[in-house]
């Protein structure tokens, strides 16, 4: 899809500062930045209650009950007879996130987001990483637990993720291959590596217009 926006996808590992790196390159790009806030956003495209997509939030509890594969998800109306569905509730969700990078530049953290808008032609999809010992001290700081606690939330937490976007992708969570950058940012910084990624798209974008300007 033909897109002038300035996209930015983040994905990240919990505790690897994904979301505060998100919010610099939001700052840097003059973009509108969408990690929870997405939720609201679909709960008023859609007119369901926020609640319902909060509880949903990057989660596929029901995958245990499958006994089979399902394909990406695209525009498999069969789900959709039930209008509280999980995969309704993503249907809106990607409704939304369509209909704000339309609008503007944005960055999206989660949510499948560089999936979603596979087509467009301005996005970049970035995977933020960080040494386990470090993401494990985030953890432990934000939800006020002892470093064990913390590494089983990880856990979890990752687990939900992982089903969630494996599922309604067909592709792999934080596999190199399901992005155009995957970073660690342990090496640099948060800071560091924000900028590095500011970097990585601005010599992007100057080729896709080096590009045009050819064709």
């Amino acid at each position: 899809m033909e897109n002038k926006n300035i996209i930015i996808c983040v994905g990240r590992q919990l505790g690897s500062g994904g979301h505060d790196i998100a919010k610099l390159l939001a700052a840097k790009f003059n973009c509108k930045f969408y990690d929870r806030e997405l939720l609201n956003l679909a709960a008023q495209e859609s007119g369901f209650s926020e609640k319902f997509f909060e509880q949903n939030d990057e989660q596929k509890g029901f995958m245990k009950t499958l006994f089979h594969v399902h394909v990406p998800f695209v525009t498999d109306t069969n789900f959709y007879s039930n209008n509280f569905s999980q995969e309704n509730l993503f249907k809106f969700q990607s409704d939304a996130i369509r209909k704000a990078a339309t609008e503007g530049p944005c960055v999206f953290v989660g949510r499948c987001a560089e999936y979603v808008l596979r087509d467009f032609a301005n996005m970049t999809s970035v995977f933020v990483t960080a040494d386990p010992e470090e993401r494990g001290q985030r953890v432990a700081e934000r939800h006020h637990c002892d470093a064990t606690s913390a590494q089983k939330l990880i856990a979890a937490h990752e687990k939900e993720r992982e089903t969630y976007y494996n599922y309604y992708t067909g592709k792999q969570w934080g596999d190199s291959a399901s992005y155009d950058l995957c970073i660690n940012s342990s090496v640099l910084g948060i800071e560091g590596t924000a900028e590095l990624i500011a970097k990585f798209i601005e010599g992007r974008t100057d080729k896709q217009s080096e590009q045009e300007r050819h064709q």
